[in-house]
């Protein structure tokens, strides 16, 4: 067992850190200014010239196949980058990507979606929540009815990231109503659905900086051909796109934790009280010492279940695991960064109370706190994972 990063996984890490110091960090007052007039935290033009830059250095498509002119890092180095880009609140993606599930496409969608994704020229997003389904994924209402070699498409769907700017998306509706209601998972398919095909996005507005939207399918007719896998095949492509991107929110959770907690500890220095810095105090020490703790337990849980992920093996009990300590621990030392801060920490001349309102979502989004302890505990209860079986 080699509980320390490689020499090439270190290397990659300070690379990725000196790009966000110098690129990304520089940027957060303008950020910050774009965001509180209601525009965009970057212009598209910045956001693409900071690609260029990225890809200069190497970064493109980092766990995008060689075959698809990636750079293929594997699972524990995205771990590592996610941490490190998550350092800044600067809207940033390294470009050359595409949602793991597109893969599945037969050679003729690989070249309509797939290609033109990863190279920038469109953009997706997945939709499978809707009002009533929100964490309950097997109580979704979109219906999809054949009709000829097409599809009608009708429903709604709500709080989809990329919604707005998408070109396409890839959207579950259910397409055998008797198989649905048996199961809740089978008689749902997922459809590869073009903007122009006829659906309308609206933006909907949150506490935070996440602009999410809903999309309106009415009578929307999709091609046979625009089908994502099989028929009635959809659920498990709905799973595996969520279970992904579950552990990147712990991974993302530490990031921000760790530039939370260096602000803390420069701030307690500075900062007097009755004739000595507030680093003194003890009740400022605990906090940082407890935040020191549980990011680094974050860490670990984040770390574990990408390595797990690059051994070929299943995830998802660790993917769940890492989302939900690391959301909460999250939520936890941004409070304290706040509390530390005192009044300065609330009001908006620091990036806390961004981070504050950002934080929170983290326990929402691809599954709840409370989602994530069902899956945990039930694969206890019925034997699935084994206490003390990932070591």
């Amino acid at each position: 067992m080699h509980l320390r990063l490689t020499e090439e996984q270190v290397m990659v890490q300070k690379t990725i850190r000196k790009f966000v110091e110098n690129e990304l960090m520089p940027l957060e007052n303008e950020v910050l200014r774009n965001e509180r007039e209601g525009k965009p935290g970057l212009p598209k033009e910045k956001l693409k010239e900071l690609q260029l830059k990225a890809k200069a250095s190497g970064f493109w498509g980092i766990n995008t196949p060689e075959e698809y002119g990636g750079a293929d890092i594997g699972q524990m180095m995205l771990a590592i980058v996610q941490m490190e880009v998550a350092k800044t609140f600067v809207p940033f993606q390294f470009g050359g990507s595409a949602d793991n599930i597109l893969y599945y496409g037969n050679e003729e969608q690989k070249k309509k979606y797939l290609i033109p994704t990863i190279s920038g020229e469109k953009k997706s997003c997945f939709a499978i929540t809707e009002p009533g389904a929100g964490s309950d994924t097997r109580n979704i209402k979109m219906t999809a009815v054949k009709d000829g070699n097409e599809w009608v498409i009708n429903g709604e769907k709500t709080f989809i990231t990329g919604g707005n700017e998408a070109d396409f998306v890839m959207v579950i509706a259910i397409t055998d109503k008797e198989k649905h209601q048996e199961s809740g998972q089978d008689g749902v398919t997922c459809f590869i659905v073009d903007r122009d095909m006829g659906w309308k996005s609206e933006y909907i507005h949150t506490m935070g900086e996440w602009g999410p939207a809903a999309l309106v399918f009415d009578n929307v007719r999709v091609p046979e051909e625009n089908i994502l896998g099989e028929v009635n095949g959809g659920y498990k492509l709905g799973l595996e796109w969520i279970g992904f991107a579950r552990w990147i929110v712990g991974a993302r959770a530490v990031g921000a934790a760790e530039r939370l907690l260096q602000m803390a500890i420069d701030y307690s220095k500075e900062r007097e009280t009755f004739g000595k810095p507030i680093s003194e105090r003890q009740a400022i020490q605990w906090q940082i010492a407890d935040s020191a703790v549980e990011i680094e337990a974050a860490k670990w849980l984040v770390l574990n279940a990408a390595f797990t992920l690059d051994q070929g093996e299943d995830n998802r009990h660790l993917a769940s695991m890492a989302k939900l300590y690391g959301a909460n621990m999250g939520n936890r030392v941004v409070d304290r960064v706040l509390q530390i801060h005192g009044g300065m920490g609330y009001t908006r001349e620091l990036p806390i109370e961004r981070w504050y309102r950002e934080a929170r979502l983290w326990r929402i989004y691809d599954g709840t706190d409370e989602i994530q302890r069902l899956i945990i505990s039930r694969n206890l209860l019925k034997g699935y994972v084994k206490i003390g079986q990932y070591v």
